[in-house]
């Protein structure tokens, strides 16, 4: 959730527009932007001695000297190593991306369903209809925020293993009310 406690207009705008005709909204939240910064603090710290090793491998390459092309001195052999030097800039600057990816991210639970709106370059929209809410379970931190975990993305690696997704509403203030709504919404599904 932004600091004002607000959902900024474009997020508001884009649920209004995916609402049903006479669709209440019951809870709507941002995630905690500081907890998706902590899931890229991996990728941060491997790219530390990764961007430094590719910078001074060019450097070595170069014979840290400047290219002299008036002589035909120059090589490209240096120039191989600057796309692990801008992989290891993406990597550096993963927190940045995973902290602007919060404030572009809302989830709503309706009278009718759960929904998560993942923005990005484009925005990624889920329904959960009350008969997918099945196996809702709760993760919680010490500080009593958490996930509320209600589906799994599941998909084989380039190297043939499994890798999953949790699905659902990751790193939200108050996950056990959330948890409960989100129960009460998937009890309505199996009471019809």
């Amino acid at each position: 959730m932004n600091p004002t406690g607000a959902i900024p207009r474009e997020l508001e705008d884009k649920v209004k527009h995916e609402l049903q005709t006479g669709e209440r909204v019951l809870w709507m939240e941002q995630p905690i932007p500081r907890y998706f910064t902590a899931m890229s603090t991996g990728a941060f710290l491997f790219a530390i001695p990764w961007t430094a090793f590719a910078i001074f491998w060019i450097g070595r390459a170069s014979g840290f000297k400047l290219p002299d092309f008036g002589k035909g001195g120059f090589s490209f052999f240096p120039l191989f190593g600057v796309p692990f030097v801008l992989i290891g800039l993406g990597m550096l600057s993963s927190p940045l991306w995973s902290y602007r990816k919060a404030f572009k991210t809302v989830y709503v639970i309706t009278d009718r369903r759960a929904i998560t709106f993942d923005a990005g370059w484009t925005t990624t929209i889920r329904s959960y209809p009350p008969d997918r809410l099945q196996n809702i379970h709760r993760k919680e931190k010490r500080d009593a925020t958490g996930d509320v975990v209600f589906g799994q993305r599941v998909w084989s690696g380039s190297e043939g293993g499994r890798q999953a997704q949790d699905l659902g509403f990751l790193n939200i203030r108050e996950p056990k009310k959330v948890e409960q709504m989100l129960r009460k919404l998937a009890e309505h599904a199996t009471a019809t």
